[in-house]
């Protein structure tokens, strides 16, 4: 295997390791960082205009990816370097720091077992003020069983967005293919709204973040269906249910858990000061119960674990494929050589 896969499979899964462990700092975190740079630049660039919103999500995500990519060519050594030389251990190290820095998985479950915990205790109040720390829906619009459908809800998602469709990325783009899905996915969370002041401007990181986040979803349902305790039911629900969301990938994400846990999600919620009404799903489910909360971060977990394995995987895959290939070429070329190298009538 080529010394950049090697790295990467070995980077992805020292950073998953790390997310696992450590998980978000409340403080100093480089999502953080980007997330108040790229509002800087928001507030220069600001039109109600979808070509000013475009230029914004280009400078934005387009920087972060062109500093990823200049700082992972400035450590990466040759194909041949040992992961032991210094050049190597520089490739793992970059690459288990940008992992942990887009993941987060242990978050997630941090916080929607936090408000579980609140809803459980019969605290809605501290459960309300938990909430926005998993989505944007108004809080105060909710009751118990509410905020536990919008758990799971922002669970099923979020593993997709937060886990599986960075470490999709990674695979694909290695470092700088990271960085680009998050900060899309970031972009798409502070202007990707349909309000009065996003709805032109966060068009273009809306839309963008819908491609980003095509295969990631599709890769968390499949997995769900996998993982699932109901798989037929995940399947079903996917398919019958997965592209009535408003969401392209939301839809099968939030589908696949609904039917694996055998629950209904899906109907009216208030979200960004507006009230929507949105398809259900798995719709001859019960409703979400707070124990329900618990299954539903198990799930995730089993998901992002699964996520990692096929990604690395893959990507291992590959470098062994061309390996081989390169390989094949160099014989081919040795045999060659002092056919095309013999002087014309020569013994």
């Amino acid at each position: 295997m080529r010394g950049d896969h090697a790295g990467y499979v070995c980077g992805a899964a020292l950073g998953f390791l790390g997310d696992l462990i450590a998980a978000d700092p409340r403080r100093g975190h480089p999502v953080a960082a980007f997330g108040r740079a790229a509002g800087a630049v928001e507030r220069r660039l600001w039109r109600d205009h979808r070509g000013y919103g475009a230029t914004h999500a280009v400078l934005c995500a387009g920087g972060a990816a062109a500093g990823a990519a200049l700082l992972e060519r400035a450590v990466r050594g040759s194909a041949s370097a040992s992961l032991l030389s210094l050049r190597g251990g520089a490739r793992v190290a970059l690459t288990a720091a940008t992992v942990w820095a887009v993941l987060g998985g242990t978050s997630l479950g941090r916080e929607a077992r936090a408000v579980g915990g609140a809803l459980t205790a019969g605290d809605l109040d501290v459960a309300r003020e938990r909430l926005p720390h998993l989505c944007g829906r108004d809080p105060q619009a909710l009751d118990g069983p509410q905020m536990a459908r919008a758990v799971v809800e922002s669970v099923a998602e979020n593993t997709s967005d937060a886990v599986v469709g960075a470490l999709v990325w990674g695979a694909l783009g290695g470092v700088p293919g990271l960085v680009a899905f998050r900060a899309v996915n970031t972009l798409d969370a502070m202007v990707g709204h349909k309000s009065p002041r996003y709805r032109r401007f966060g068009w273009a990181a809306a839309r963008l973040d819908d491609l980003a986040g095509w295969p990631g979803s599709r890769l968390t349902a499949a997995l769900t269906v996998l993982a699932g305790p109901d798989r037929r039911g995940a399947l079903r629900a996917w398919r019958a249910d997965g592209g009535a969301h408003p969401s392209p990938n939301a839809g099968p994400v939030e589908a696949s858990f609904a039917g694996a846990l055998g629950v209904r999600l899906g109907g009216t919620l208030a979200y960004g000061g507006r009230v929507e009404h949105r398809p259900v799903l798995n719709g001859a489910a019960p409703p979400v119960a707070v124990p329900d909360i618990e299954r539903a971060v198990r799930l995730s977990r089993r998901v992002s674990a699964l996520a990692l394995l096929t990604t690395v995987a893959a990507r291992a895959a590959v470098g062994v494929a061309r390996a081989a290939v390169a390989r094949g070429a160099g014989g081919r070329g040795c045999e060659a050589g002092p056919v095309r190298g013999r002087k014309a009538g020569a013994v």
